[in-house]
């Protein structure tokens, strides 16, 4: 196994009752009504199983805490201990053959929550990897990768957390704790001021202000309303580079959004942008691949 080199390891952190609210909807939705028909029939019930769970290619691990819950929670209902034990934090690199957990426990037991385990595991270690790549290109720069809203229904706490994993950095959680003001909030708002205007009035002090701008005309104008963060969407960077001149010296952070990818970060983040937002660390993350390799006593 590789040397274990957790990414920000002190800063991750995911509620228990979360974690396990996500997993039993998962292992119920799997279950079905009727249990592991194929494992019922073909594994004898005394059957006893070890088994290690091993990285196929190298990246960063996620999901470990989800991945405990799966074994943890189907042993539970079942009156029976599966025991799983981590072999590396979250955030930890891996190369091709490291083994990540082991389980030991009833054979039917770890058969059945063997998907569970691996799919959230899976999804989310290819979240951080992608986003460790991310951070990787930026690498010399000020700019910090950030995640978007652009997650899976349901998974966005396991997606963000994913993120922090890979080294990266959260944006908004949601709708309720933060404003970002976009084209269409300006469109009714009637302009950009306004938008920002009625945000002031509207939260309180400890809530930010963010706009989207897409031209030096509306950077201009958002910079004279004062919000705290300017999204600067779909900017090349030469129009970049001309946007962070405006905003040199106003105390106000620069946002870099929209067609973000391994091929242009680094263009990207050399403009000196504060942070740069990508949708592609959630929604076009390549699955990481992870097995489990199972031996029965």
């Amino acid at each position: 196994m590789s040397e274990a080199r957790p990414i920000h390891a002190d800063k991750l952190f995911l509620p228990q009752p979360i974690i396990d609210e996500a997993v039993l909807a998962a292992l119920k939705e799997d279950l079905g009504r009727a249990g592991d028909i194929t494992t019922l029939a073909t594994i004898p019930e005394a059957a006893h199983a070890k088994a290690v769970i091993a990285a196929r290619h190298q990246g960063i691990i996620s999901g470990i805490p989800l991945a405990e819950s799966a074994f943890r929670q189907i042993g539970k209902w079942n009156g029976e201990a599966v025991e799983f034990s981590p072999k590396m934090c979250d955030g930890t690199e891996v190369k091709k053959g490291d083994v990540v957990a082991e389980i030991h426990g009833p054979a039917r037991l770890v058969l059945s929550a063997e998907r569970i385990a691996l799919n959230f595991l899976c999804h989310m270690s290819g979240v951080a990897t992608a986003t460790h790549e991310m951070v990787k290109l930026t690498e010399g720069t000020r700019a910090r990768v950030t995640c978007t809203r652009k997650t899976l229904p349901g998974l966005r706490a396991f997606e963000k957390y994913a993120v922090k994993c890979g080294g990266g950095s959260n944006h908004r959680f949601g709708l309720d704790d933060a404003i970002l003001i976009k084209d269409n909030h300006i469109a009714v708002a009637g302009s950009i001021t306004e938008a920002i205007r009625r945000s002031r009035d509207f939260v309180g002090h400890l809530v930010r202000v963010e706009v989207e701008v897409d031209t030096i005309e509306q950077l201009k104008e958002a910079i004279a309303a004062k919000p705290d963060v300017i999204m600067l969407d779909n900017m090349g960077p030469e129009k970049l580079t001309e946007a962070l001149a405006l905003l040199d010296g106003t105390g106000i952070i620069s946002e870099a959004s929209g067609g973000v990818s391994p091929a242009t970060i680094r263009a990207i983040a050399q403009t000196g942008v504060d942070y740069i937002s990508a949708g592609y660390i959630t929604h076009s993350a390549p699955n990481f691949d992870l097995g489990l390799d199972i031996s029965v006593s």
